[in-house]
C-alpha cells in the first residue's frame, strides 16, 4: 500500500498546477467506441488519477463499519456454521481483532483507508460466499477498472489454453488481436497468474474460483474489490505468426454501466426480499456488455423508449428484453433446434420475463431446446423458479428456505408476521424460530420464497426435449434454477465446468435490513442497523435454500449442481459463437424423445371447441377445473373435441401420456 500511495502522490505532483489536463494516451481510443457508450466513457480515467480521488474515512466511521459487519455476520448470516466447518474460518474473531485495533487507535495511527477496505474484503471473502459482501463506499462504489479486451479459456487435447477473444471497438494493436494466445501476465505464467487472481475472489468451489480468476485479470468491479495494485499490465503472448511478443496495457477506470433494473435497496417489496444475485457477476456482465456488446445497450434503450421489439443480431428473434435473453434457431450436425441464452434473471417483472420466454420458445423449432445460462449471476428468484414449469408437465416444488435461529432474525420475522407491508410475509418462519429457544435447533423450518401457486400458474409450454447448459459462473437464482431443473428431472444438464457456482441463498442488503426494522410504523425502538458512511453497504445470505426431490434436504450452498455431462470449450467455441458446444447439445437432444402438444380453443357460451395437435403421445386426458372429464387414446396428428362446461369453468388442462407415463401438459384459461 505504501507503493500505491507513493505512485499516486508522485502522479498527483506531476499533474498539479494544470487546471486542464490532457487525457492520458491510454484513453484515446475511447473516442472511437460505439455511440451507445461513447458519452459514458467521457469521465474515464487512468488508474493513478482515480486513486487520487480516494478519500479518508474517519475513525468513527471505520468503527461503525466493523461493528455493523459483526452484527450481520453474527446474527443474520445463515451459512456461518457451514462456512466455519467447510473452510476452517472464523470471520467473527477476525472482525473482533480489527475492532480491538481500532479502539486502540487514534486519528494519527489508524492507518490507510485502503488497508481497512482490504481487511474487510478479506474477512468477507474468507467465507467464500458471493452473496455475503462488503460493498465499498465512494469513490469505488459505482466504478469498474478494466482492460479493453477479455481472456477466455479453451481446451485442446485436455490442455487449457488462454486467448484474447473480444476487443473494444476503437482499440487496435498491430499484433495483439483476437485469437492470440496469452502465455505470461506481468512476467508470471498465465496459469499461475489466474490462480493468484482467483485467490482474491470468494468462489465457494475450485471451479468457481478459477473462472473468477480469469474474469479478474481484465475486469475489477470496484464495488466489491479494490483497484489493481499494478498501474498497468504486461501481457506476454504468441501472435498469429507464432512470434513471442509483449504488450503493455494501462488499466482504465470508468463509471459502471447503470443497471436499468436497479432498485432502491432500502425499499421493501417482493423483488428486494426475493433476490438471489451475485452482485459482482452482475456488474461484470454489464461491463462486458458495455465493452464488447454496445449494440445490445442501444437496443435496450430503444426498447425502453418506444416499447417495441428489438433485434440485436441478424440471426436472433426480435425481443422486448434484448439485454436479458436472446433466442434463435441453430442448425447442428444432428438437426435444427431452438436456442435461448438467458444472460440474467435480474428483472423487474418476472411475469413479463416468463411470458417473453414463452413467446420466443413457441416461435422456435419444437424439436428440442437448448437453454444456455452460462455466466448468469442470478436475480429474481420468482423469475428463475417460475420459469421451470414452462419446460415440464410435472408439478414444481419451489426450494424451501431457512433462517438461522437468532433473536435478531426472530425480531425481523415478527415485525412482518402478518404481511403488514403487503409485499413481504415472514410469518411462516416465526414459530420454528421461536421454538429454537427450547429445542436448540440451528435452523428454522423451510418454506418456499417463490409461492407454489406462482411456480405452477402457467404450466408447460414447451414440449420438446431440453438441454440446460451451465458453467461455474452460474450463481444464486441461476443455481436455484439449475437445481430445480435437476430435481424435477426436466432434461439433461451439459456443463462447460464440473459444477455451478454453488450459491444457495436469498440475499438481503444491510439497507434493506434497516428498512425492515422501521416499517410498519412505529419503527423498532432500537434499530441495530445503522446508516453506513459514504455510500458503503453490506449484503448477507439471509435464507439458505434446500434441494427437493431425490436430494430433498440437501443444502445448495457450496455443493452446487453437477452436470450430467461435460463439454470442454474449444477454440471454435470461443471465437466462432459456441459452435462445438451447440453441436454437442444438439447431439444430446437428438437422443431424447420428442413430443408435441399444441391446442387452440374456440368458445361459444358453455360450448368449447378444442383442436389439438400431438406427437409422441398415446393418450390425452382432459380436465376442467382440475376434474377429469375425458380420456382419449390417440395417435400423432390432429384431434378435435367438443366439450360442454359449467358456468364456473375457468381452466382447461390437457395431460398427455406415453406408455402410461405422464409426459406432456398444457393449461388453457377459459372465459365462460
Amino acid at each position: 500500500m505504501d507503493n500505491r500511495s507513493t505512485k499516486a502522490q508522485s502522479q498527483k505532483t506531476k499533474r498539479s498546477g494544470n487546471k486542464k489536463q490532457a487525457k492520458p494516451a491510454c484513453l484515446n481510443f475511447l473516442s472511437k467506441t460505439h455511440a451507445a457508450v461513447k458519452k459514458h466513457f467521457l469521465s474515464a480515467t487512468d488508474l493513478p488519477e482515480f486513486i487520487e480521488s480516494a478519500g479518508e474515512l474517519d475513525l468513527a466511521d471505520r468503527k461503525l463499519l466493523v461493528n455493523q459487519a459483526l452484527l450481520i455476520l453474527s446474527d443474520n448470516f445463515v451459512h456461518l456454521p457451514l462456512k466455519k466447518s467447510m473452510h476452517g474460518v472464523d470471520p467473527i474473531q477476525k472482525l473482533r481483532l480489527i475492532k480491538h485495533r481500532l479502539e486502540q487507535a487514534s486519528t494519527q495511527t489508524m492507518g490507510s483507508e485502503f488497508e481497512l477496505h482490504r481487511e474487510m474484503i478479506e474477512v468477507f471473502n474468507s467465507v467464500r460466499d458471493l452473496h455475503t459482501n462488503y460493498l465499498l463506499p465512494a469513490p469505488f462504489a459505482d466504478k469498474v477498472a478494466f482492460l479493453p479486451f477479455n481472456i477466455e479459456e479453451y481446451y485442446d487435447n485436455g490442455k487449457p489454453h488462454y486467448i484474447a477473444a473480444h476487443f473494444m471497438q476503437g482499440f487496435s494493436h498491430p499484433h495483439f488481436k483476437s485469437g492470440v494466445e496469452v502465455n505470461m501476465w506481468n512476467g508470471v505464467p498465465i496459469k499461475r497468474a489466474i490462480s493468484i487472481s482467483a485467490s482474491r475472489h470468494a468462489g465457494s468451489n475450485m471451479e468457481a474460483q478459477h473462472v473468477r480468476g480469469i474474469d479478474g485479470l481484465t475486469i475489477r468491479a470496484l464495488r466489491r474489490s479494490l483497484p489493481p495494485d499494478e498501474m498497468w499490465v504486461i501481457i506476454g503472448y504468441t501472435d498469429a505468426n507464432g512470434v513471442q511478443r509483449e504488450m503493455r496495457q494501462d488499466w482504465i477506470v470508468s463509471p459502471d454501466l447503470p443497471d436499468s433494473t436497479a432498485m432502491n435497496t432500502a425499499v421493501i417489496n417482493t423483488r428486494a426480499t426475493s433476490q438471489g444475485v451475485d452482485i459482482e457477476a452482475d456488474i461484470i456482465q454489464r461491463t462486458r456488455k458495455m465493452l464488447f456488446a454496445p449494440k445490445v445497450i442501444a437496443a435496450e434503450r430503444k426498447s425502453n423508449r418506444v416499447k417495441a421489439l428489438q433485434t440485436v443480431a441478424a440471426d436472433t428473434l426480435p425481443t422486448t428484453m434484448p439485454g436479458v435473453l436472446a433466442a434463435r434457431s441453430v442448425q447442428t450436425t444432428f438437426g435444427e433446434f431452438a436456442y435461448i441464452r438467458l444472460y440474467t434473471f435480474n428483472v423487474d417483472n418476472p411475469d413479463a420475463f416468463i411470458d417473453e420466454f414463452i413467446r420466443l420458445a413457441e416461435l422456435l423449432p419444437q424439436s428440442g431446446l437448448i437453454v444456455d445460462v452460462r455466466g448468469n449471476g442470478g436475480g429474481h428468484i420468482f423469475a428463475s423458479e417460475g420459469l421451470l414449469q414452462v419446460l415440464t408437465p410435472g408439478e414444481i416444488t419451489p426450494e424451501p428456505s431457512q433462517f438461522i435461529n437468532t433473536s435478531l432474525n426472530l425480531r425481523l420475522c415478527k415485525r412482518h408476521e402478518t404481511n403488514p407491508t403487503g409485499e413481504i410475509d415472514l410469518g411462516p418462519w416465526v414459530n420454528s424460530i421461536s421454538r429454537s429457544v427450547e429445542t436448540g435447533a440451528i435452523y428454522s423450518r423451510g418454506f418456499p420464497i417463490t409461492p407454489t401457486e406462482y411456480a405452477n400458474s402457467r404450466g408447460q409450454k414447451y414440449h420438446g426435449p431440453v438441454v440446460l447448459v451451465t458453467d461455474a459462473r452460474c450463481y444464486s437464482a441461476t443455481d436455484i434454477f439449475a437445481a430445480g431443473f435437476k430435481d424435477h428431472d426436466i432434461g439433461h444438464i451439459l456443463g462447460v465446468d464440473n459444477n455451478t457456482g454453488a450459491g444457495g441463498a436469498n440475499v438481503w442488503t444491510h439497507s434493506l435490513l434497516r428498512a425492515l426494522m422501521q416499517v410498519p410504523a412505529p419503527a423498532d425502538a432500537s434499530v441495530p442497523y445503522k446508516i453506513l458512511p459514504n455510500g458503503a453497504d453490506m449484503r448477507v445470505a439471509i435464507r439458505r435454500t434446500m434441494r427437493v426431490g431425490e436430494q430433498s434436504g440437501t443444502p445448495l450452498e457450496d455443493l452446487g449442481v453437477k452436470p450430467d455431462s461435460r463439454h470442454y470449450m474449444t477454440r471454435d467455441d470461443v471465437l466462432d459463437g459456441n459452435k462445438d458446444l451447440i453441436d454437442h447439445a444438439g447431439e444430446i437432444l437428438s437422443t431424447m424423445p420428442g413430443r408435441l402438444l399444441y391446442a387452440e380453443v374456440s368458445q361459444s357460451g358453455l360450448s368449447v371447441e378444442l383442436s389439438v395437435s400431438t406427437s409422441g403421445l398415446q393418450r390425452l386426458d382432459i380436465y376442467i377445473n382440475a376434474r377429469p372429464i375425458q380420456s382419449n387414446d390417440i395417435e400423432d396428428g390432429e384431434h378435435d373435441f367438443n366439450i360442454q362446461v359449467s358456468t364456473d369453468a375457468d381452466l382447461l388442462e390437457l395431460a398427455g401420456y406415453e406408455g402410461g407415463e405422464y409426459v406432456a401438459s398444457r393449461k388453457i384459461p377459459l372465459h365462460v
